[in-house]
């Protein structure tokens, strides 16, 4: 996936991107707020923006403004060992991605747009509003649209399943 300087992706709304913390006293506030800066752009258009991750389960919330930008970080499509992966993926129009699976609990959210999920021996459709609970299974997206399609990924490590060739948090590191 190559970087890409623009932010928004055509009729969608940019993304914004908003962390909140607290000061050394305890008092609330935000610690970030604009466009996130991990966004990479594949071969097929697909644009992955990289919200937010972390290294461990519960994750280190520490008080202080001096917060690390866990959303700039370079990892995979899984997640890291014993931790999570936020990211913002646009499928453009009639494209379709890799058939993988991780070892991961996935939370996603279909923002906008219609995409197609393919399994093993069946798929399902999302369509703004659907939400999913995805266990880990082989799986590959298809938007076979003309419009793009949004969609919100949460995944979080997951024991391993030992079937099939599951994608690590190192490894296609973006």
């Amino acid at each position: 996936m190559a970087e890409s300087g623009d932010t928004s992706t055509p009729g969608l709304a940019a993304l914004r991107r908003i962390v909140t913390g607290h000061d050394a006293d305890g008092v609330a506030g935000v610690l970030l707020d604009g466009t996130p800066s991990n966004r990479k752009i594949s071969p097929s258009g697909n644009v992955s923006t990289l919200i937010w991750s972390s290294d461990e389960c519960p994750a280190d919330i520490a008080l202080g403004e001096g917060v690390e930008d866990y959303g700039a970080r370079i990892l995979g499509t899984a997640p890291p060992a014993r931790g999570t992966r936020f990211a913002v993926i646009d499928f453009a129009p009639h494209s379709t991605g890799a058939v993988h699976r991780t070892d991961s609990l996935d939370y996603v959210i279909c923002l906008s747009g219609e995409i197609e999920m393919q399994m093993d021996r069946s798929a399902v459709t999302m369509r703004a509003g659907d939400v999913m609970v995805q266990r880990g299974t082989n799986h590959g997206w298809t938007n076979r649209s003309d419009r793009t399609a949004r969609l919100a990924f949460v995944l979080m490590d997951a024991k391993a399943l030992g079937i099939g060739h599951a994608i690590a948090g190192g490894s296609n590191a973006r």
